[in-house]
């Protein structure tokens, strides 16, 4: 099996090439990094990749001074799509970061490629335009969200059955529990502190404000093809249930393991078939497993998410944009935690929704650049 990593310098891509250490006959033929040369020229030297790509001339000329030639180098965006429709490649895995994912896995898709898909942004935007072209070109997206991976699995064997409810499992972060008071005076270091994972800022901080819980409510709607209001939202603090899957004669299947991203990795690189990883083994006796519904007053990313896919059209693209923009800021200490759902809601509130009889990819692209500018300005 031939892989192609788009984004392997990140939290997700170094996962999944300690994965395919493991995996016999795996091959990575591509790979990508937004400006980690230095990881991504350790990357190279091991895995021997055809083809890398790194954000900019600058970085690729400098890739190619240290590696004398023995990789082909791209830069930017075309390099990201050039390692998207390698033809070498079984599989792609996007693990890009952001909005930036979106026009190589269309490309990828395009291409008729598999793809395993990590980056959230594809579907929140553009679900309505990916899923049934995937479809058209017989192409499977494989999820590579734990949560998604885990609804995934559960339905597996299934086919047919009519689905009362999906239900995705949130730790409820950092703060769970927490006032809204209290938490509008959270500090950057404290909303990086996540309870059960070890991931990138942005996604941490996603958690943090359970914005990630809504954009992956918005990516089920998509993947599994769901009515929104049978998606629903538990907070399970202990993340040994990943989700669930009702189905109309009331059973309830969850896919439960211990947290760790490497398993729906794997499984979304080896599908349908399982291969043997070092796990730690879940034990039923160190724990109890409890549940409770989300604080939307306290969180209203979730609500948030969820608006944005009822309106439908470009406004789950004007949300994620004016997220990562809001999310930059607080990190950098230009807007408080609070903060980052006000811009969030003040873009959703002041953009004039067009498109309403579908959505194109310039379209979702010009959604982006305006709530991007918005947010950088709100005060």
């Amino acid at each position: 099996m031939k892989v192609s990593i788009l984004g392997s310098t990140g939290s997700i891509g170094r996962q999944a090439l300690e994965v395919i250490r493991g995996l016999p006959g795996y091959e990575v033929v591509a790979l990508t990094a937004h400006s980690n040369i230095d990881l991504l020229e350790e990357q190279i030297k091991e895995f021997r990749p055809k083809l890398a790509a790194i954000g900019n001339e600058a970085g690729a000329a400098e890739l190619n001074r240290r590696l004398g030639g023995r990789v082909k180098i791209a830069a930017g965006m075309d390099g990201i799509i050039e390692a998207a429709v390698i033809d070498d490649a079984d599989i792609i895995l996007n693990a890009l970061i952001g909005n930036v994912g979106l026009l190589p896995t269309h490309a990828a898709i395009t291409a008729g490629k598999d793809i395993a898909l990590a980056n959230k942004e594809t579907l929140v935007t553009a679900g309505e335009l990916i899923m049934p072209l995937a479809a058209e070109k017989d192409v499977k997206i494989l999820p590579v969200d734990g949560e998604h991976s885990a609804i995934f699995q559960c339905l597996q064997g299934n086919e047919g059955n009519a689905i009362k409810r999906l239900i995705l499992t949130a730790s409820g972060g950092p703060f769970r529990g927490w006032s809204k008071k209290q938490i509008a005076s959270v500090t950057p270091e404290a909303a990086l502190k996540h309870p059960n994972w070890v991931m990138g800022k942005k996604i941490t901080i996603d958690c943090a404000t359970l914005m990630n819980k809504g954009l992956e409510v918005i990516e089920a709607r998509w993947f599994f093809d769901m009515e929104l209001d049978k998606i629903e939202v538990v907070v399970h603090p202990q993340s040994i249930i990943h989700s669930m899957v009702e189905f109309e004669d009331g059973a309830i299947l969850a896919k439960m393991s211990a947290p760790s991203m490497t398993l729906p990795i794997q499984y979304a690189l080896t599908y349908p078939k399982r291969q043997p990883l070092a796990m730690p083994k879940l034990d039923f006796f160190a724990q109890s497993l409890t549940f409770e519904p989300p604080d939307l007053e306290a969180f209203p990313c979730l609500g948030l998410a969820r608006a944005a896919m009822k309106d439908g059209g470009y406004m789950p693209s004007v949300l994620n944009a004016a997220n990562e923009i809001a999310v930059a800021r607080f990190l950098d200490g230009e807007l408080s935690f609070s903060g980052i759902a006000e811009a969030v809601r003040a873009a959703m509130q002041g953009f004039c929704q067009k498109g309403q009889g579908g959505i194109s990819i310039e379209g979702i692209l010009e959604a982006d650049a305006w709530a991007r500018e918005f947010a950088k300005s709100f005060k």
